[in-house]
């Protein structure tokens, strides 16, 4: 773990650490003596969500990849439940690396994954990486006789697919690459063996992967022009299923945290579909007001 250090932003002095390059942790308010505890607060939207600086925060995350902001006490009620599915037969889709938005040309700039507060820790992990590192890993974790399967070796015979390589791809091509991976290790491996390959892929894209904290959000730059990442449900032991686990909450806070002034582009939003738990967000019964009443039960 890094060591803290200050960081002076939105006229405050904040305690803050750099686990990795593309990762910015925001341990909160510097207190006013050295050495003291951080005391938790909703400092995200009394302070950098306010009109003034809510664009430099999000320039932040944009150049950062993955800002976490720890200790952060919110009741907002624009988060909305995470309902990912698990199977011991077969991954669900959040288990797979993936952006947040799949279902149209637009895709959120962020997504924020939240872990409130609540009696149950949560001991499933959330793996983020940049999307590069993440299919060039990838590549590089595939066994032998997953490169010999027809679809892949059609794909990737006579390609540089060195990490350089990869890293220099177009962001379309990338998805191309990434997509054919994923299927062919949906389709060849079983469950837990899809599990044993994406665990290595975290270890080779060297993943964030710190466990979830109570009062914790994580920012992922998920559609921007800076480091884009890519992040998943990762179960780092066999699942059994039948562990209870805390939940997680979730939102797009550029889209859906309009600035005054500004109305809720529910077109825009109904488009977004969210890989992590199949669903899209519909204003009739998803939106603010259904997260508002998934968070007050």
């Amino acid at each position: 773990m890094s060591a803290s250090s200050t960081l002076d932003f939105a006229g405050r002095a904040w305690r803050v650490r750099r686990p990795k390059p593309f990762v910015l942790v925001i341990e909160g308010l510097e207190p006013p003596e050295a050495g003291a505890a951080i005391a938790p607060s909703d400092y995200l939207h009394e302070i950098l969500l306010q009109p003034e600086w809510r664009e430099p925060f999000f320039q932040l995350a944009d150049a950062t990849g993955l800002v976490v902001c720890l200790n952060l006490d919110s009741r907002h009620p624009s988060y909305r439940d995470v309902r990912g599915r698990s199977s011991k037969g077969r991954l669900s889709q959040g288990e797979y690396y993936h952006h947040d938005g799949c279902s149209g040309p637009t895709k959120p700039r962020f997504v924020e994954i939240r872990c409130p507060y609540q009696p149950q820790t949560r001991s499933i992990a959330t793996a983020v990486a940049p999307h590069h590192a993440v299919v060039a890993a990838m590549v590089q974790a595939l066994s032998e006789e997953l490169k010999a399967a027809p679809a892949l070796q059609a794909l990737m015979q006579g390609r540089d697919l060195s990490p350089a390589a990869v890293q220099s791809m177009s962001y379309e091509t990338l998805d191309q690459l990434q997509g054919q991976i994923t299927r062919t290790v949906r389709r060849k491996l079983d469950a837990e063996g899809a599990r044993a390959y994406f665990r290595e892929v975290d270890r080779l894209a060297d993943a964030y992967f710190e466990p979830w904290q109570l009062g914790e959000s994580r920012i992922i730059a998920n559609a921007n022009g800076g480091p884009t990442m890519q992040h998943r449900r990762a179960y780092q032991e066999l699942h059994a299923g039948g562990v209870a686990n805390g939940h997680l909450v979730k939102r797009w806070p550029n889209e859906e945290l309009p600035l005054p002034g500004q109305a809720l582009d529910t077109a825009l939003l109904a488009s977004f579909c969210s890989e992590e738990d199949g669903t899209c967000w519909r204003a009739e019964t998803g939106g603010q007001a259904g997260a508002a009443q998934a968070q007050m039960r």
